[in-house]
């Protein structure tokens, strides 16, 4: 029964109903309801749901485990995308954002406390060699000829990289702690024992534990496989020396923070926003103009430096 329901899920995505390739939603667009990714993500949400309502506890319900587990994901969701994409990813690896210093160490020990633990010194040294090496030989990440298997395995266990990391930010103490192996394993377990306390169910808490990082999991292969394999999304610029493509649907590019939009990002990473038109969705930078917003953070001269055939009449910010 379980195989033969494989079979169907496999077939479903093998129908021409749902596009595996950028160009055949371009040449067909009537004939085509959901990219595989978007649906697998889709998927991914639907099935976290169901599962948040039977393995509710009795004590709550199927209705207040929805609720609870929403309130989870949502929480895990946007303080990863706030420490991973805005802070680590423009205001430290490009250079694009000048953070407040107590925000980004608050965000950071927040986040790996009681969110989706990422080594940040690590993740600075691998998105830096991403993009000196894209999809070649010294790309910690994924190498041009890896496939999606290969990717996804390479998501846990990336290639093995060289420490680049000589920011004096993550010399600091709070960020050398951070990244030592054992606050990330007490950081986690805190997290889980005071969840548990809270909800009062331990396999409730798991099932939440675990299904936000299988979605963190379609996140990061939004990042590093589906935009980076380009029979998938669109380039704007034609750059020959790597296969970043933009991915511009309203999941991808709000589960990310814009980071689907890796053709133009990788044409100027140092640019503070990464969709380049009016016409592309961008969660991300909607993020940063609120915090800019709030006094958090203010534009670099390397960020705010809107290059002349970036087709914007200004930067918006």
């Amino acid at each position: 029964m379980f195989i033969s329901k494989i079979g169907l899920f496999y077939a479903a995505l093998n129908n021409p109903l749902f596009e595996r390739i950028s160009d055949f939603c371009l040449n067909n667009p009537t004939g085509v309801i959901m990219k595989t990714y978007n649906l697998a993500g889709y998927l991914i949400i639907f099935l976290y749901i169901l599962a948040c309502m039977y393995f509710a506890p009795a004590h709550l319900g199927p209705w207040t485990g929805i609720l609870i587990g929403g309130i989870y994901f949502i929480f895990c969701w946007f303080l990863g995308g706030l420490y991973l994409a805005d802070v680590l990813h423009l205001g430290i690896v490009h250079g694009s954002l000048d953070y407040k210093k107590w925000f980004i160490k608050a965000v950071t020990v927040v986040n790996n406390v009681f969110g989706l633990y990422v080594d940040p010194i690590g993740w600075v040294n691998r998105h830096r060699l991403h993009h000196e090496h894209a999809d070649h030989p010294g790309d910690p990440n994924k190498l041009s000829g890896d496939g999606f298997w290969r990717t996804l395995y390479l998501c846990v266990i990336p290639y093995p990289y060289e420490n680049l990391a000589g920011d004096e930010i993550l010399k600091s103490r709070t960020f050398r702690v951070v990244a030592n192996p054992v606050f990330a394993v007490l950081a986690q377990a805190l997290s889980v024992f005071l969840f548990w306390k809270l909800v009062g169910d331990l396999k409730f808490v798991l099932v939440m534990w675990v299904g936000i990082r299988i979605f963190a999991l379609w996140v990061n292969m939004i990042q590093n496989y589906w935009t980076h394999t380009r029979k998938f999304g669109y380039r704007r610029y034609n750059d020959e020396d790597d296969n970043a493509v933009n991915v511009g649907e309203w999941l991808p590019v709000t589960a990310t923070f814009s980071a689907c939009l890796q053709n133009n990002h990788h044409h100027y990473p140092g640019l503070l926003r990464l969709s380049h038109d009016n016409s592309e969705y961008d969660f991300g930078f909607l993020t940063v103009k609120v915090m800019k917003s709030l006094g958090l953070v203010k534009a670099t001269k390397t960020g705010e430096q809107l290059p002349q055939d970036v087709p914007l009449h200004a930067l918006d910010f």
